[in-house]
């Protein structure tokens, strides 16, 4: 058997291990469709407060040669503010014709009363040479009249659309940011994730989390899986398989965007895979069999001075997920007692406690919320396909967010805690996929080749 062969055969295994090794239990009864959130849920997520509605009118170009970037510039932020979660977006169908491009221009009755009936317009204009585009924005509160605008802002960069995407991503963040008591838009983050080419390889990408500018990290020729952002979006952790000792297995690597390579990450014995991040960045975690069965260990963001945390007499450990919020409690899955199940524990190994629930299933890679308080997971029940759930882990709710539309998996949370991204089958090959967190609004992010296990930026 060639290496290739022993590398493909060794990422099926690491893939159906975690599906058949990753098993929760978990209560019928508390079952929800997307369509009834219950109040737990909206809480959880900030998902259950009223949206205000707001306008964006079409950005007006100064001069023809700014038409193009104009036109840019006003989709990307409707699109941003239309996948928030946070505002309503009134359609540009019921919009007056004339459009203010400046303060002065602005008629707040047209834009308050029907049929638009916002409470806030964003409105500007740009203009363009060959070395500059300048965009003037605003944000105007048109119900409660006031002279001073909430936001007002000028952006100067280089004319091209990758930078009028970067430009009005910021915008429709800051919009957000005042809309939402100051909490952080989305706009401006990324997904990595893995995409397999056509000689069998598996690297490592990122993109926007509109899913445009796609484009590849690594180029190490052979399989890569559970990429996974550092706090300080500096670093991807991932698993890859390397040679150790003359036998290629599944290790830990590190991709640096600040020397824009795979670094240095110690290498060990048996199979090592699915590393997360401490909250504070200083700590991996990852399951490792480097002493016998598979059990979770810690270490440096080098890979120094590995300390095991799980000591099983049988069975294995897999899938850890650090607490983001706490930083003390972690969860994983295990088949120590025989029948995988889902298990908590604090981030030193101490406390281990099963969540006992009284139905059975398999989950792979629990997904914990920015706030702390929700696990998102691919549940595969007795009777039915891998489905999306969140679980509030205090209570032991679960609410069910899609249903039978091809296999889904590999949930990961936006920063907002308002947003997943998952890997779905439902357009017949394997996709990354964007939803609100209640399971509404699913927008599909890659088209192009097998594209698998994404993971969202932490800003």
């Amino acid at each position: 058997m060639s290496v290739n062969q022993r590398i493909q055969k060794a990422s099926s295994f690491l893939r159906s291990f975690s599906f058949a090794f990753c098993l929760c239990v978990l209560a019928l009864a508390s079952l929800s469709s997307p369509a009834r959130s219950q109040d737990w849920f909206r809480t959880g997520t900030g998902l259950g407060v009223n949206k205000p509605r707001i306008a964006v009118s079409d950005f007006g170009a100064k001069f023809d040669n700014a038409k193009s970037h104009s036109a840019l510039f006003t989709s990307v932020v409707r699109d941003d503010l239309a996948f928030s979660g946070v505002v309503e977006l009134a359609s540009p169908s019921f919009y007056p014709p004339n459009a203010p491009s400046q303060p002065g221009e602005l008629r707040m009755l047209d834009w308050s009363q029907n049929p638009v009936n916002a409470n806030f317009l964003a409105f500007g204009n740009l203009s363009e040479t060959t070395s500059e585009v300048a965009i003037f924005a605003w944000l105007f509160d048109v119900v409660n009249a006031s002279t001073q605008p909430i936001i007002g802002k000028v952006y100067r960069g280089n004319p091209t659309d990758a930078q009028v995407r970067i430009f009005a991503h910021q915008f429709a963040d800051e919009i957000i940011r005042q809309l939402s008591g100051g909490n952080p838009g989305i706009a401006s983050t990324q997904i990595t994730f893995i995409r397999g080419n056509t000689n069998g390889a598996k690297e490592v990408w990122v993109m926007d989390y509109d899913g445009a500018n796609q484009h590849k990290l690594t180029s190490l020729g052979t399989v890569s899986l559970t990429p996974h952002w550092s706090p300080d979006a500096s670093r991807i952790a991932f698993t890859c398989f390397q040679p150790v000792s003359g036998v290629t297995s599944a290790q830990i690597c590190m991709y640096s965007f600040d020397a824009n390579k795979v670094v240095s990450f110690a290498r060990f014995r048996g199979t090592n895979n699915s590393p997360t991040w401490s909250p504070d960045g200083s700590q991996v975690m990852f399951s490792s069999s480097m002493q016998g069965n598979p059990a979770l260990y810690v270490s440096d963001t080098s890979g120094n001075r590995p300390k095991r945390l799980t000591f099983a007499s049988n069975g294995a450990d897999t899938s850890p997920a650090w607490n983001p919020k706490t930083g003390q409690s972690v969860a994983f899955v295990s088949d120590r007692a025989g029948v995988p199940q889902l298990y908590l524990m604090n981030s030193d190994g101490t406390n281990t406690q099963r969540i006992d629930l009284p139905d059975m299933g398999y989950v792979i890679d629990p997904a914990w919320s920015p706030n702390g308080q929700l696990l998102a997971f691919s549940w595969r029940r007795p009777s039915g396909n891998y489905d999306l759930y969140v679980m509030d882990v205090a209570s032991r709710k679960i609410l069910e967010l899609t249903r039978d539309s091809g296999r889904n998996e590999r949930p990961s949370w936006a920063p907002d805690g308002r947003h997943l991204v998952f890997e779905s089958t439902r357009t017949g090959t394997r996709q990354i996929w964007t939803m609100l967190a209640d399971g509404s609004a699913p927008h599909q992010l890659t088209n192009s080749g097998h594209n698998e296990s994404p993971n969202w930026s932490p800003k």
